[in-house]
């Protein structure tokens, strides 16, 4: 029976890597973000490999009556939600000091309310199957924090947070989670400028996301980081 994942960020970069990878795998994907035209071209892509399927859905993270819609359209067109991938983020201006509030507003929204969002609107559905698995992408922007990461590491030390407790709190319930905090990886949050490392591709968090997901049900790999050498 095939499995059905959630991928939020799903258009491009980690997140289109990641639906790609798990589609590949024979998962079923539901492609959420708010390029439309990037999710029917993916969409179709995934469909026309014919191993899993592919339903998008218009969704922005920042509104938790969209979040919630997603996950009820995905239960109605899948039957069940396995694994959720809060993958949504974005990386705006992050210095305190230069005052652009709405910047961090939409940072915060994103970063860290999508994820609540995203959480609490599957998890009742996890809870009653005793089964499922919520996976964060975070940063390994939440470990560290330069002069210029100062809102978007706490956005991240946010996510992390919430992984960490969420884990606890689900203990012994079935349902399994884990925070995946890459490094630098080369996509659109990203410039090439002044880089010390090649920068990780996108299929190589795909591919942390996946082992995590196809550990035996009593593993849980509550935190992968992975760094370019």
């Amino acid at each position: 029976m095939f499995k059905t994942a959630i991928v939020t960020g799903a258009s491009s970069g980690i997140g289109k890597a990641i639906a790609l990878k798990l589609a590949k795998e024979g998962i079923n994907v539901v492609l959420a973000a708010r390029n439309e035209a990037k999710l029917i071209e993916l969409e179709t892509s995934i469909n026309e490999e014919k191993h899993g399927k592919a339903h998008y859905i218009v969704t922005d993270v920042t509104k938790r009556d969209e979040v919630e819609h997603m996950v009820e359209t995905a239960k109605a067109q899948f039957g069940a939600i396995d694994y959720l991938i809060n993958n949504a983020g974005v990386m705006l201006n992050a210095v305190v000091t230069e005052g652009k509030v709405e910047d961090w507003e939409k940072m915060i929204d994103t970063n860290i309310k999508g994820v609540l969002y995203g959480t609490n609107a599957v998890l009742p559905h996890m809870l009653k199957r005793k089964s499922g698995h919520i996976i964060n992408v975070a940063s390994v922007s939440g470990f560290e924090v330069s002069k210029k990461s100062t809102v978007y590491s706490a956005t991240k030390f946010a996510v992390r947070a919430i992984s960490t407790g969420l884990e606890k709190e689900l203990a012994h319930t079935g349902v399994r989670v884990t925070n995946i905090s890459p490094g630098m990886v080369d996509t659109n949050l990203t410039t090439r400028a002044n880089l010390s490392r090649k920068p990780l591709e996108s299929s190589d968090i795909a591919n942390a996301v996946y082992y995590a997901m196809t550990q035996p049900p009593y593993v849980n790999v509550n935190e992968i980081t992975v760094r370019p050498i």
